[in-house]
């Protein structure tokens, strides 16, 4: 399918405003219509290597941020520090079609803590999540659990479950309103981004990108949106659109750089088109202050 053919009329604009635009208008979040599936991205052939656990334990900038370094930031109670290992790729993998009970500890008997989603929250993509970590024999992978807050990670079982594998990963720093693209610990994109504002600020924790949905010109979202396995748990009073958060264009560019949504991230067209040939699903995305 063509997508500039399938979703060049306006109808498209809105329709992210019931379901994924938690950081539009209030004024445009009042309609409900499902999108098609997102843009399917090719695969790359990289060798798999995850960190192993205890089972017990800026509109149009340049492509490179002129002061950025690969010490990582400050670290968050809500996620890890944003660059622990990404020199290594990330194992990805297929949530099965009716979703896989997620266990305190890698081992069949342990309490559940909850059940990772097999498709995403309102365009019923199947869901591929991020492997943490895994256990010392890696039949176990440890999970952060989509749409739960607090965020809540567990172990799943991996055999048996397909298999990817990204370099890629998105840090959204929070405090300085910036959205990094890296691969392995290698610095792609810097640019600004509009976060929650203070009544509504974006929640940090651990994600993963779990849609791609193209707009209309025009669109008070932008061109593009990366719907992101989080919720937004305070909404604004009177908010009727929906909770999941996406990282997402906007027509109100003054707002980048700036607390100014109702949770999602807000980057620019420029940083939209470069994000999309890099970001599938699946892709890690660390949201920390």
């Amino acid at each position: 399918m063509r997508w500039g053919r399938a979703l060049g009329v306006s109808w498209v604009s809105v329709a992210l405003a019931a379901v994924l635009g938690v950081s539009m208008p209030l004024a445009a979040s009042t309609a409900g219509t499902a999108l098609a599936a997102p843009i399917p991205v090719p695969t790359a052939s990289v060798i798999v290597s995850v960190r192993v656990l205890h089972p017990t334990s800026g509109v149009g900038l340049p492509p490179r941020d002129a002061g950025a370094t690969n010490k990582p930031p400050t670290a968050s109670k809500h996620a890890p520090p944003a660059h622990t290992g990404w020199d290594r790729a990330s194992l990805l993998v297929d949530v099965p079609s009716d979703g896989i009970v997620a266990r305190r500890n890698p081992w069949p008997g342990a309490p559940a803590v909850g059940t990772v989603a097999a498709t995403s929250r309102y365009y019923h993509v199947p869901i591929v999540i991020r492997v943490e970590a895994t256990n010392g024999a890696g039949t176990w992978g440890r999970v952060e659990l989509p749409y739960v807050w607090p965020r809540v990670d567990g172990w799943i079982p991996l055999r048996g479950l397909d298999r990817q594998q990204t370099f890629i990963h998105v840090d959204v720093d929070l405090s300085e309103h910036r959205v990094r693209v890296y691969k392995h610990d290698d610095l792609l994109y810097s640019v600004a981004g509009a976060t929650g504002t203070s009544a509504s600020p974006t929640p940090p924790g651990g994600y993963v990108v779990t849609d791609r949905v193209p707009f209309a010109a025009g669109s008070a979202l932008g061109s593009f949106a990366f719907g992101i396995s989080g919720i937004q748990p305070h909404l604004p009073a009177g908010w009727s659109g929906g909770d999941q958060l996406a990282i997402h264009g906007t027509n109100d560019p003054s707002s980048i750089g700036t607390s100014a949504s109702a949770g999602c991230v807000r980057v620019s067209g420029w940083a939209l088109d470069r994000f999309k040939p890099l970001l599938r699903l699946g892709t890690p995305v660390i949201i920390h202050a």
